[in-house]
């Protein structure tokens, strides 16, 4: 019995040592890992330089306009088991949106959950859930028509660091007052997780 469970152990740490660091985590992270940036992080371009147009495309949000706010941003959608996060993100806009920005991007990447148009999107957020934070138009996060904001935001040779995608719907990313990525979280992860709130300064 004990030379079997030697056995096992070493067969486990073989598998492990073929595994990336970065899979290890996922798999340990119980859906709530997050990654911060480091200092040595250098990027190309940031934040500022991207723009999408509101969700009801009456103008283009030039993201600039955020400067010198801390911003969340986060891929969402409407028939998804995380589709009641809205509320809270809905909380946490009124109670800190003076100084920390929430950003609402619908995405059908995942199970197609968001199969609404902009306009649809934009009823059933405001009839469920009286979202008045803003949000943008429909776009892909994932993929070869993956957005030029998500494409800044996944690939580390341009933000600096990060080369996490979303997981699922309601992914988050946090930017600084300065236009920098600072921080990756998972779907599970809500304004009231401790680490997130370290993220955004409360």
């Amino acid at each position: 019995m004990k030379k079997t469970l030697i056995l096992a152990s070493l067969a486990l740490l073989a598998i492990i040592g073929t595994m990336s660091f970065r899979t290890i985590k996922l798999i340990f992270s119980d859906r709530e890992f997050n990654e911060g940036r480091p200092s040595t992080s250098v990027a190309k371009g940031s934040f500022y330089d991207y723009s999408l147009k509101s969700l009801d495309g009456k103008e283009t949000i030039n993201f600039s306009r955020y400067k010198g706010k801390k911003v969340v941003v986060i891929n969402v959608a409407s028939k998804c088991g995380n589709t009641p996060q809205y509320a809270e993100w809905q909380a946490f806009h009124k109670q800190y949106g003076d100084k920390i920005v929430v950003l609402g991007i619908p995405a059908n990447n995942f199970k197609s959950q968001e199969p609404g148009t902009n306009e649809e999107i934009a009823e059933f957020c405001q009839k469920n859930y009286g979202v008045t934070f803003q949000m943008l138009e429909k776009v892909s996060v994932l993929g070869e028509d993956q957005a030029p904001l998500y494409q800044w935001l996944t690939h580390k040779e341009l933000n600096g660091w990060n080369d996490n995608a979303p997981n699922w719907n309601f992914s988050k990313y946090v930017i600084n007052e300065n236009g920098e990525l600072t921080h990756f979280f998972r779907d599970k992860v809500l304004p009231s997780n401790e680490d997130f709130k370290k993220a955004v300064g409360i």
